[in-house]
């Protein structure tokens, strides 16, 4: 019986919404994100310029973006990992949230994501890795 369910969960068909990716310079790109996947994949599934250094593992700030007031709040609270990492982000904002740890949801269907001026990677400044 489990098994029949978590087949049948893993086939569901997932809600797809619109997200805008707002990037440095103003300019806005809408692409179609599903249900339960991360802003950060989200991102790379559709070529925006998110680093992502530590690959979605909670390890950097490099995924830093800022959410729209109404999407920040009714997210959970950032864990205490998640806060150290934004700490390290630049240009931090009161609605910043790391992507890795961002889930799309229904209720962001239309959510405009804006990508910050730059990112502090203490692994290679200016080193970006490609998605895999």
């Amino acid at each position: 019986m489990l098994f029949r369910r978590t087949l049948r969960n893993f086939f569901a068909t997932k809600n797809t919404v619109k997200l805008t990716w707002v990037n440095p310079e103003g300019q806005e790109t809408t692409v179609p994100a599903t249900e339960g996947e991360t802003l950060l994949e989200n991102a790379h599934k559709n070529g925006i310029d998110l680093e992502g250094a530590c690959e979605g593992s909670l390890a950097c700030s490099t995924c830093h973006v800022v959410l729209e007031e109404n999407i920040y709040d009714s997210r959970e609270e950032p864990t205490a990992d998640e806060e150290d990492m934004l700490d390290l982000a630049f240009g931090l904002t009161p609605t910043s949230r790391l992507g890795c740890q961002i889930k799309v949801t229904p209720d962001m269907d239309g959510a405009k994501i804006t990508l910050p001026a730059g990112t502090v990677n203490m692994y290679v400044d200016g080193h970006k890795p490609k998605p895999h």
